[in-house]
């Protein structure tokens, strides 16, 4: 069988070829800001396969993902920026540098009886977290505790990811029920906006809609839910709840549009039914 080496040089071979004079015009036009919503799409892709528990669709979504940092790697070396090799070799010095429980500084492992190993996965990540600022401070980095968070992440876990963070310095609430009442202020703030006699404030509203989306977000995080694996579960349900909705409809040879609500939520109620009890 070809080794992961022989096999990740030919990647890197195909995708300079791709970028070459004659090679894909598409591939040569695309730019860091072009493949960015690809690199995204694709790592939803490889959560969707893991969630999905399709292994031979996580091998080749893996795969597509590989493919997205190697081709940005191959942009950067054109520009004269760095390689992949230079990418490659940052991530693996990293992982030793801040593993200091499993590798010496040489690079060699620690033996299995070590007293430098981590006696459990919290330690190992306080060490891990305690180097990481230790790198930024020594790189002149001012640390801060929301910094870092990257704009580009999806909104629902950036909010679960800053409440996490300033959980952490003991900016939080005691219990979880205290966040249901700050949930139900912000539906409170909320329902006043939009039940007022004159035309609602759509600045005003988008503001108190994005309070009850935060504080929900804090509400997941003090249940140890993460939010967008929530949501998507939700998403699933709706879309084969609402699928089996509609292809019942379909096979009385009604339509949607020409039924009532009435009657659409009795058919979702039905649906509903069947879905439970399978």
């Amino acid at each position: 069988m070809p080794t992961s080496d022989a096999e990740f040089n030919r990647l890197i071979a195909i995708v300079a070829q791709l970028r070459s004079p004659a090679g894909c015009p598409w591939d040569r036009e695309q730019t860091f800001e072009s493949l960015t919503p690809f690199v995204l799409e694709e790592a939803y892709e490889v959560v969707d396969a893991i969630e999905r528990g399709d292994i031979a669709a996580l091998s080749e979504e893996i795969g597509d993902h590989i493919f997205e940092g190697v081709l940005l790697a191959q942009i950067a070396a054109e520009r004269g920026l760095f390689t992949v090799g230079d990418a490659v070799r940052t991530a693996a010095d990293k992982l030793v540098r801040r593993h200091p429980h499993v590798f010496k500084e040489d690079g060699t492992v620690h033996d299995a009886d070590s007293r430098q190993r981590a006696p459990d996965a919290d330690a190992a990540l306080q060490r891990w977290n305690t180097l990481k600022a230790q790198e930024r401070a020594e790189a002149g980095t001012a640390h801060t505790v929301l910094g870092g968070l990257p704009g580009s992440l999806p909104a629902l876990l950036r909010a679960f990811k800053i409440g996490k963070r300033v959980a952490e310095v003991g900016f939080d609430w005691d219990r979880s029920g205290q966040v249901v009442d700050k949930i139900q202020e912000e539906v409170d703030e909320l329902r006043e906006v939009i039940a007022s006699d004159r035309p609602v404030d759509h600045e005003r509203a988008e503001e108190e809609m994005g309070d009850l989306l935060f504080s929900i977000a804090n509400l997941s995080r003090k249940l140890g839910i993460e939010p967008e694996t929530a949501l998507r579960k939700a998403n699933d349900k709706f879309t084969k709840r609402f699928g089996k909705m509609e292809a019942t409809i379909a096979a009385s040879g009604r339509g949607m549009k020409n039924m009532t609500l009435d009657e659409l939520e009795r058919e979702w109620q039905r649906a509903k039914s069947t879905q439970q009890a399978g």
